[in-house]
């Protein structure tokens, strides 16, 4: 990669999804060799993802045909994790489709549809989800100067930055209307109009059901002021550098992601707390009537902890966006989701 300045969208495309990107290298580890998601944290979480396709199969009326769409799906785990733990009568017509851009892995359950791109707009019934993707959408960051004028940082592929043209435009709009502290000087923000527009092209991919996204997110009240750009690499967080070895991601503004009155804006605790996720432990005389099963009930709560902790992945944030009559009406009259506003 040549350490010309570029915009950090720019650098983002390239180090991330380019030829020798860290998504796209041939015979990379994928995101579970650099860092820890609630996908590979537990398979909870899939078991949590697939009650949450049972009740969208019910509130479609069961269709004949039942599409999961794994939007960022990395070496296929939710996936996997989710047609295993879903009961027989839903399996049988679900239709799995992951949309990643590295290459299938190898031994992947030949159910599953890889594809680089989204299916197209309109096609599918069922459930879409995005975890810990928007992320990952590259975009913009802009640091405003002495004389408070918003620019684009620029930065190169050994990670130095400068800055450079104002911001305008659309840019600007979206600034204003979603990242106004970002106006004094010295502060920066993440432009997030890219992400706005991958998510609300995800969602267009059903024409019924329900598309969530899970993420890393801030809302506008409580915008970081020096944003959230930064890079995970063998585990650890680095600074973030566009040179194709590390994961370079940044949290989700996921209320301006939100594109129809209906969509709702929850933390995965909520989210898992009311698909049957908990962390309590088993009752102390399990472990003298039947031990192995208290073992098992014992780690099963400490990976819910997790999973739910408010301080950690519980914290991350849900969006849901119901499409078509059946879904929308089941979100606003809190039928399938009566629990989460908790």
């Amino acid at each position: 990669m040549t350490n010309e300045w570029r915009g950090w969208r720019d650098a983002m495309e390239r180090a991330l999804y380019g030829p020798d990107g860290f998504y796209t290298r041939p015979g990379g580890p994928g995101p579970a060799g650099h860092f820890r998601t609630s996908v590979h944290a537990s398979p909870l979480y899939a078991g949590a993802v697939a009650a949450l396709l049972v009740h969208v199969d019910a509130a479609l009326g069961h269709p004949r045909e039942l599409a999961l769409v794994d939007v960022g799906a990395g070496r296929g785990e939710l996936l996997t994790g989710v047609l295993g733990a879903l009961p027989e009568a839903v399996g049988a017509r679900v239709r799995p489709y992951a949309v990643e851009l590295a290459a299938r892995p190898e031994g992947l359950d030949p159910r599953i549809e890889w594809r680089a791109e989204l299916p197209a707009e309109g096609s599918l019934t069922g459930l879409l989800f995005a975890n810990e993707w928007l992320d990952n959408v590259p975009l913009d960051v802009v640091e405003t100067d002495a004389d408070g004028v918003p620019r684009r940082v620029l930065v190169r592929a050994d990670g130095t930055e400068r800055l450079g043209e104002p911001v305008t435009g659309a840019d600007a709009e979206w600034l204003a209307r979603w990242w106004r502290a970002a106006g004094s000087p010295g502060l920066r923000a993440e432009i997030g109009r890219p992400r706005d527009a991958a998510w609300a092209r995800a969602v267009r991919t059903l024409r019924g059901g329900l598309a969530v996204a899970a993420d890393y997110a801030h809302q506008r009240t409580d915008r970081p002021p020096f944003g959230t750009l930064t890079g995970f690499r063998e585990g650890r967080e680095v600074r973030p550098v566009p040179d194709g070895g590390c994961d370079i991601t940044a949290h989700v503004a996921l209320d301006a992601c939100a594109g129809r009155p209906s969509a709702r804006l929850i933390t995965q605790r909520a989210a898992l707390h009311a698909l049957g996720v908990a962390g309590r432990r088993p009752p102390l005389a399990l472990a003298t009537t039947d031990p192995a099963a208290y073992v098992r009930a014992l780690g099963a709560a400490g990976a819910a902890a997790e999973l739910t902790d408010p301080a950690g992945l519980g914290a991350f944030g849900w969006l849901l966006e119901p499409v078509g009559e059946a879904c929308t009406a089941a979100v606003e009259d809190a039928a399938l989701f009566k629990e989460w506003d908790g």
